[in-house]
């Protein structure tokens, strides 16, 4: 069953990927890429940009001017069918994954030696990606989870690591457990956050480091920044799995009722001071979004 879309589309943000992408172009000199959505597009200029920087600093021309000629890094090779559009799915491996002076948080760019995943990884995340369509969320799966790094696979039950990094928005980096309707709840997690960063940066918003507010996900006071990217990823994904929850069975649905009852007493204790944190961010439009999918959560 169809439930409700949730609308994710933010002009600012489109305008923010078509400026960005074609800055990233003019730096480049880069080739014509295929026509692709403008998020997308968006999303493979960053692994572009990121690689031929790498390449630069490592004095390896032929990897830079590979970049230079691939300005979608090769994504027209990498492609998996979904509902959402062509999803590029890769599996790379701890011995794949890379680090940055700029941050400490591993991370993979396409490049000239990415393989796609194996067909069954790009049958789970195809599925994934069709579950979060179904549950209201294929525009925010569309325009920023283009890129899906599969990570370690794991057992259900056992801790699952996800994150995304600013340098590459539109790219997801999951664990999973082989079950499509748990991966899909981490895809809309991450696609989540990458949706509020290029919200925050196409509407100019700046949010002070100096007000802080405790999180009980972290057990800890956070930065404003930091608490409302929780009170807004957290949310999507119990909306989510509430969506979700009549379409599973067994064990995962155990598993995904447990995780929603948990989620609830946590979204709760921050019932208080999200409207606080609310009132930092500038623009309405925004500002409203946010409100909208906190208090449904609350709601559940």
């Amino acid at each position: 069953m169809l439930m409700p879309a949730i609308d994710f589309a933010l002009a600012p943000v489109q305008d923010l990927h078509r400026d960005r992408t074609s800055r990233i172009h003019t730096v480049l000199k880069a080739g014509s890429a295929p026509a692709r959505s403008t998020a997308t597009v968006y999303c493979l200029a960053h692994h572009a940009l990121e690689g031929a920087e790498t390449a630069a600093r490592a004095g390896d021309t032929a990897t830079f001017d590979w970049y230079r000629a691939h300005p979608d890094a090769n994504a027209s090779a990498l492609s998996t069918h979904t509902v959402v559009g062509p999803r590029i799915v890769v599996a790379p491996g701890p011995e794949g994954m890379l680090r940055s002076p700029l941050s400490e948080t591993p991370y993979y760019l396409l490049g000239p030696d990415t393989a796609a995943a194996a067909g069954e990884q790009q049958e789970l995340a195809a599925v994934a990606y069709a579950m979060g369509a179904r549950a209201g969320f294929a525009g925010l799966l569309a325009d920023h989870a283009v890129v899906a790094c599969l990570l370690r696979r794991k057992n259900l039950g056992d801790t699952l690591i996800s994150w995304s990094i600013t340098r590459l928005p539109g790219t997801v980096f999951c664990d999973h457990v082989g079950d499509p309707a748990v991966l899909g709840r981490d895809l809309v997690h991450e696609a989540g956050h990458n949706w509020l960063n290029d919200a925050l940066n196409a509407t100019a918003c700046k949010i002070s480091d100096e007000t802080e507010f405790y999180s009980p996900w972290r057990k800890t006071s956070r930065p404003a920044f930091g608490f409302l990217h929780a009170c807004w990823a957290f949310p999507l994904t119990m909306i989510y799995t509430a969506r979700v929850l009549r379409d599973t069975a067994g064990p995962t649905r155990d598993f995904l009722a447990a995780y929603l009852e948990q989620q609830r007493g946590l979204l709760a204790a921050t019932a208080e001071d999200h409207p606080r944190a609310l009132a930092l961010i500038t623009d309405a439009a925004l500002r409203e979004r946010l409100r909208a999918v906190h208090d449904e959560a609350l709601s559940l």
